[in-house]
């Protein structure tokens, strides 16, 4: 083109040196004119189709952390080059990343709140990469003396959307301490005794390894397993799936997981735990756990097999096993008035065996497989004797104030139970490229029962009868399922569509064998009792299918906002048959057709969403989403042995509303709300008696309605660093519209030998106005660097349930307060004691049966301690005192528990041995209350629980850290998996 208007010019130049005509000149000008205008077009096409090729860009990313390898958040990151000025900030796990940088020479500077600023460094790196990954940038601490106190840039807990992060580096432990040593002492934390895990007043449910599931999920496990030094951060999760978790769309209530992450200079090691115990009155324990984790690559199994008391508290260390717990657990039951120590108890003994397998690893550069195995076997052999009081509405003269209408029952049973299951879960993810994602999670999973059972009940009072039962019961249940997660991100930053769809399919077999006898007294106690006699076989075939499919699609409308659309359908359907038969004197099998059913049902769920999300930016302290679902539901069956059929349509509204407000990351408020509907079950809408148990046949409503219950949660955390003081509340509220309740009929008949005969037959409806409010708080303060931890924590219930009797209508009120003060001392790494004290009140008020009324306390004083001597020798001891009042005199046992061991160290902590006592005084005796309707039922077991055993523990392990390739450093993911 340049060349073109070059020689244009010299040419006119000639032609205003030549002297035309006029006409001449005239011609030369329209035929310059064309010329130019034709080379000017086509100059033009040829630009289109050829554009000269634009500058090359590339993408620079990297990891901001602080000296604990923790990532840093919300860190300032500015990038300066010649034909560059560019600023942006960490995310979450402390990575920045900037696109079409222009220039592969540049100087970056990091700058951040409680940390020195970087000097300015120049980069050059290679101009013909298009992605550059640099090396970690690390930022020192800032400490600034101020009337002698430290500010530390990096507090022991944070909060960040939907996780609570613990710093484990400040909390110390013992030389070859497990993972749930390190977690008691966390604020907030409460371990029991058998592994399960409680944070601010909410059970945890599943255990994590960097992100991924471990060992089937199974925290005790995981928490008395691995070893605490490996650990550089604890995390508790609300997990609300894993769609959500790669979407940011949230539906439903969360799940709490626990993530354990390692730190990466002990992310690749060998462990082995190996026990074996024996005791007296036949006790034994053995397990064998060992993992292999090499960064993302993780292997690990587990196996136990074990006899033991139900319910008691364990002292010493348990090594490998996950049904007994190790000394220091906080114990304490809100509604178990026994051995506070304990995990509550049905009696008995139980054994167990469990084995489980988990792998997990990068098979290709795309394809990452994470697979999970895991079997249990329980066989458990109770005793047990409850006494209850059962109040019903005879009349109108009830109302008044006319009790006539008590039975007070005395039941004792004898049952083993022997259940066992096999699980199965593969998770196979590919990253596809850039864009796009795949998930498919397959399933197998097979349970079996068995169960043997032996009931004698006595009924005095309005009631006077005797029960003696004999049931004997088997049921398989193979399930097996898939969920496959498809997900798509476009060029536009946030903008990405997903799939989900989750198959499943359950086959249950039941068979039941009755053999009953029951005695009815003649008000006359001059004249017999009459008795009848059931001997039946009951079997049940439940066919469940479960499938789903959702739709989710992100807009982004600005940096930090979004839309978010989801469209969800849920179909869950049920194919049953009770098939009922007498068995004759002669052994012969009779149908009874009016016992027997044939009914199959379904109910669909779909839910329309629209919600409005802001907060995005890292640095924003509101976040909220604001939005609405719609929720159509059909619920429809057929009773083949009828020829009826039921088919009922519903639509709900429910606004989406989530509001977190962040003062910083250590102090935070959050309020959900939720709604969700719930279909009766098969037992609840079934038209057909139910005479499992004669005396309490269960009659179905094809008529009921589904439930939907609306949740509102509010958590406000904060953590002042510098005080290390930590304080917490929780508040949830559920009410719930359409709740099914159930209708007793008390149905009193008169038999020919003039004995009465009540049976209570259960019928269902709906109800509004059934409501929960209930909360927790918990304060903890730390003193003299963590030697010493004030612990106060409470929770409260306030249940308005709903009940019927004879077609009226009964209110109970249930109010449950509990007061908690558990102080732990750790003053020197020789001695640790642990006091408790909590107090239990449970009060319960009824609109129409007053003498239903209650009101009951427990007291609990517990301590727990361990005492080093000798530098190799530990003594350790736990011990509860209750004081109940308000149950019965003849039930309320106050007992004081005390289990104490004495262990011997050797091989540097890597091996024990370990004498140990259960329950010295011989006073494990359990008693616990529940209220339902207008029945008050006291459970107590007094179990064969005093007994000793001597147990073997030893523990292998050698840890190194995590290599980044090509002489890089380690990035790693806010979970831990590493980049």
């Amino acid at each position: 083109m340049n060349h073109f208007y070059t020689v244009t010019a010299l040419r006119l130049q000639q032609i205003q040196r030549i002297r035309y005509s006029s006409a001449a000149l005239k011609k030369t000008l329209l035929l310059f004119s064309f010329l130019l205008s034709s080379v000017y077009g086509f100059a033009q096409n040829q630009g289109k189709q050829n554009p000269p090729p634009p500058l090359p860009t590339r993408e620079i990313s990297g990891m901001v952390r602080d000296s604990t390898d923790l990532g840093v958040i919300g860190a300032t990151v500015t990038l300066t080059s010649a034909k560059d000025t560019l600023k942006t900030s960490t995310n979450s796990d402390g990575i920045f990343v900037f696109k079409n940088v222009k220039s592969a020479t540049y100087t970056l500077m990091v700058q951040s709140l409680g940390y020195n600023p970087t000097k300015p460094v120049r980069y050059k790196q290679n101009d013909a990469i298009p992605r550059i990954v640099m090396d970690p940038i690390t930022l020192k601490e800032e400490k600034n003396l101020l009337n002698e106190v430290v500010i530390s840039g990096t507090p022991s807990i944070t909060y960040k959307t939907d996780t609570v992060e613990y710093k484990a580096s400040d909390y110390i432990v013992r030389k070859n301490a497990t993972v749930d040593e390190l977690l008691k002492k966390m604020e907030g934390m409460e371990v029991g005794t058998d592994g399960s895990l409680v944070h601010q007043g909410q059970a945890v449910t599943k255990a994590k390894l960097n992100g991924k599931e471990y060992l089937g999920g199974d925290i005790a496990n995981a928490i008395k397993n691995l070893p605490a030094e490996i650990v550089d951060k604890i995390q508790v999760v609300d997990d609300y799936g894993d769609q959500a978790a790669r979407t940011g769309v949230k539906d439903g209530d969360p799940e709490k997981i626990l993530n354990i992450t390692t730190r990466t200079d002990k992310s690749v090691g060998n462990m082995v735990n190996a026990n074996v115990a024996a005791g007296s009155n036949k006790r034994f324990e053995s397990g064998v756990f060992g993992t292999r984790i090499n960064g993302n690559q993780i292997l690990g199994v587990n196996g136990s097999f074990n006899n033991t008391i139900n319910g008691v508290a364990s002292s010493g260390d348990n090594g490998a096993s996950t049904n007994t717990g190790g000394g220091g657990g906080r114990g304490g039951n809100t509604m178990n008035t026994g051995s506070a120590g304990s995990t509550g108890g049905s009696g008995g003994t139980t054994q167990v065996g469990n084995g489980s397998f988990s792998y997990r690893d990068k098979v290709s550069k795309k394809v990452s497989v994470n697979l999970n195995y895991g079997f249990t076997s329980t066989d458990v052999n109770s005793l047990t004797r409850s006494t209850a009081q059962r109040f019903a509405v005879i009349d109108t003269n009830v109302q008044k104030g006319v009790i006539d209408n008590r039975t007070d029952e005395v039941a004792r049973s004898m049952a083993d139970n022997l259940n066992q299951g096999h699980n199965v879960r593969l998770e196979v993810e590919a990253e596809l490229d850039s864009s796009n994602f795949l998930r498919i999670i397959p399933t197998l999973r097979y349970s079996s029962s068995t169960s043997n059972r032996l009931d004698s009940i006595f009924q005095t009072g309005y009631n006077h009868r005797n029960e003696f039962t004999r049931n004997y019961s088997k049921t398989t249940k193979p399930q097996i399922g898939t969920s496959i997660f498809y997900q798509h991100v476009f060029k536009k930053p946030r903008r990405n569509v997903s799939m989900q769809v989750d198959l499943n399919s359950n086959n249950q077999d039941a068979e039941q064998i009755q053999d009953g006898r029951y005695v009815f007294f003649n008000p006359d106690p001059t004249k017999d009792p009459t008795d009848s006699l059931v001997n039946r076989i009951i079997a049940r075939k439940n066919l469940q299918d479960n499938y789903r499919g959702s739709l989710t699609y992100v807009e982004p409308l600005t940096n930090n906002t979004q839309l978010e659309f989801n469209a969800q359908v849920n179909y869950n359907g049920y194919d049953n048959t009770a098939t009922t038969r007498n068995i004759g004197p002669d052994g012969y099998l009779a149908v009874i057709d009016s016992l027997s059913n044939i009914y199959d049902y379904s109910f669909t769920q779909g839910r329309i969403a629209m919600n409005y999300r802001y907060g995005l930016d890292r640095m924003s302290k509101v976040r909220f989403s604001v939005g609405l679902t719609g929720v159509p539901a059909v619920l429809s069956g057929t009773k083949a042995s009828l020829g009826t059929s039921t088919h009922r349509n519903s639509f709900n509204l429910i606004p989406i509303a989530r509001f977190e407000y962040m003062w910083s990351r250590q102090h935070r408020i959050q309020i959900n709300y939720a709604g969700n509907a719930v279909e009766p079950t098969f037992d609840q809408i079934q038209p057909v008696r139910d005479v499992t148990n004669p005396q309490n046949p269960v009659i179905g409503n094809p008529d009921l309605l589904a439930s939907f219950t609306h949740s509102l949660n509010a958590n406000y955390n904060n953590y002042i660093a510098n005080s290390k003081l930590n304080y917490s509340l929780n508040v949830r509220a559920t009410m719930t519209d359409n709740a099914v309740i159930r209708n007793v009929v008390q149905v009193r008949t008169v038999l020919p030998s003039g004995a009465f005969n009540t049976i209570n037959e259960t019928r269902y409806l709906n109800t509004n106005g059934v409501y929960n409010v209930s909360g927790n708080y918990s304060i903890n303060k730390q003193l003299n660097d963590r030697k010493y931890n004030l612990a106060f924590s409470g929770s409260f219930s306030y249940d308005h349930r709903i009940s019927m009797t004879n077609n009226l209508k009964n209110s109970a009120n249930v109010l449950t307060m509990m007061e908690r003060f558990g102080p732990r001392i750790n003053p020197t790494e020789w001695f640790e004691i642990n006091p408790n004290v909590s107090y239990t009140n449970t009060r319960s008020t009824n609109s129409l049966v007053t003498a239903a009324n209650n009101d009951y306390n427990t007291l609990a004083l517990n301590v727990d301690g361990r005492v080093y001597f000798l530098e190799s020798y530990l003594f350790g001891y736990n011990a509860s005192k209750n004081y109940v009042r308000g149950l019965a005199s003849n039930i309320t046992a106050n007992p004081f528990v005390v289990n104490m061991y004495v262990e011997k160290e050797f091989f540097e902590r890597r091996g024990k041995v370990t004498l140990q006592a259960f329950d010295i005084l011989n006073q494990n005796h359990f008693v616990s209350r529940d209220i339902v309707g207008t029945d008050i039922i006291n459970t107590n077991t007094n179990a064969l629980s005093r007994y000793f055993m001597v147990r073997l523990t030893m523990r292998l392990q050698k840890w190194s850290g995590a290599q980044g390739k090509n002489g890089r450093g380690v990035m790693r993911r806010g979970d831990g998996s590493f980049m």
